[in-house]
């Protein structure tokens, strides 16, 4: 049996939020804001019928609480989708929505189903990153893994050492360019089209949350010079060059290219392959390069086949190394998060992987010259993954 071809029809996520107190969703459940997803997708897609929703996909790093119970059926319950929608949770820590996003796909490929949602959310005020994982002592007693693989900041001074050339001047210059393309794309409207505004409950009363918490317009390099190395004495990682603590959702609706066509939907674009590698856990921010490789190998196709790459800074030093490795220009590639990078929005893990995908959507909709977009990522414990999307809006591309 041949494959079917997999596309993207819409995406959209809520405003990324600061994790704790002092965030806009802390009195939100995350479940909450996965339904406001899946009914934000459906309302703007009216050709899609609930009853076709076969599939409901969700990746959470901690899958307890309000991110507990499958998350993907009980959403899908409470979203008011019929209960012959299946659903299910994935967790592969910070991909954990991409890897919702390559399920979903996958199932629809072999024709296990024709139409799914697929996204990731992570409400990290309510449920901090390992804060009540028990790693089985054999990881460190028998020396399986260095003991900075469990501090995800350890892990890119780690890389910092790995690459001696990668200054602290340039993870902070890197950074800088970072804030300046998303205050730019928030000044252009261009954000405001990816996020769904949500109603939520705070200390202070009812507000809207229809904005990200954690972009720093503001932000110099006098300013990111000065910050506090909280991993390492006179270390290079800051908070400043990494990316935040944060909560919010992201999801997608995916179909067969056939049933948009019989639904007279209009496809954002079309699923060319994906991989995930492994690495050392202690340098796990190197994770992209090798999905990256193994991706590009698998479809055929060359790094200089793709018109736009979004990539997932947990760490400037990640990015940087990425940049090295494939001959990308430091420090402003224009294929490079063209809109900024979770520098600036912030990294709600699991929801970080779709949050790429929606980019691309919206890039691909503003150059239908770009052909190929890459989307990828690193992930906690020594894991890379990577997504390679075809514009199908573009005239070469059929």
């Amino acid at each position: 049996m041949k494959a079917r071809d997999v596309v993207v029809v819409d995406g959209i996520r809520t405003a990324f939020g600061k994790a704790g107190e002092r965030g806009i969703f802390w009195m939100t459940r995350a479940d909450d804001m996965v339904v406001k997803v899946i009914r934000e997708l459906m309302r703007r897609n009216p050709q899609v019928k609930p009853e076709m929703v076969e599939e409901n996909v969700w990746g959470a790093t901690t899958q307890e609480g309000d991110q507990g119970l499958t998350m993907g059926r009980t959403t899908a319950i409470l979203a008011g989708l019929p209960v012959a929608t299946a659903g299910y949770s994935v967790d592969r820590m910070c991909a954990g929505g991409m890897t919702a996003v390559a399920c979903a796909a996958s199932e629809i490929a072999v024709g296990a189903c024709d139409v799914a949602i697929a996204g990731g959310v992570e409400h990290m005020g309510h449920h901090p990153m390992g804060a009540t994982a028990d790693p089985n002592p054999r990881f460190l007693t028998e020396k399986l893994v260095s003991q900075d693989a469990l501090v995800m900041g350890k892990t890119a001074e780690n890389l910092h050492d790995m690459f001696p050339e990668i200054t602290k001047e340039m993870a902070d210059e890197y950074s800088l360019l970072c804030q300046k393309k998303t205050a730019k794309a928030y000044q252009e409207g261009k954000i405001q089209k990816m996020i769904v505004p949500m109603t939520v409950y705070t200390k202070n009363g009812w507000k809207v949350a229809d904005r990200d918490e954690q972009p720093r317009p503001e932000t110099t390099m006098e300013g990111l010079a000065n910050l506090r190395t909280p991993f390492r004495v006179k270390g290079k990682v800051t908070p400043g060059n990494a990316s935040g603590l944060n909560d919010g959702a992201c999801g997608v609706l995916l179909m067969s290219e056939e049933k948009a066509k019989e639904l007279g939907l209009k496809p954002k674009m079309r699923l060319v392959g994906y991989a995930f590698a492994g690495v050392k856990p202690e340098i796990m921010g190197y994770g992209p390069i090798p999905s990256t490789k193994k991706v590009l190998a698998r479809t055929g196709l060359k790094f200089e086949d793709l018109d736009v790459v979004e990539l997932n800074e947990a760490f400037a030093v990640q990015a940087i190394a990425y940049m090295k490795e494939f001959g990308m220009k430091f420090p402003d590639d224009k294929r490079l998060n063209p809109y900024g990078g979770a520098i600036a929005f912030g990294h709600p893990l699991a929801s970080s992987g779709p949050r790429l995908v929606v980019h691309l959507m919206h890039y691909f909709e503003e150059h239908p010259e770009a052909r190929y977009g890459l989307a990828t990522m690193c992930v906690g414990l020594g894991q890379g993954g990577s997504i390679i999307w075809e514009n199908v809006q573009n005239t070469k591309s059929e």
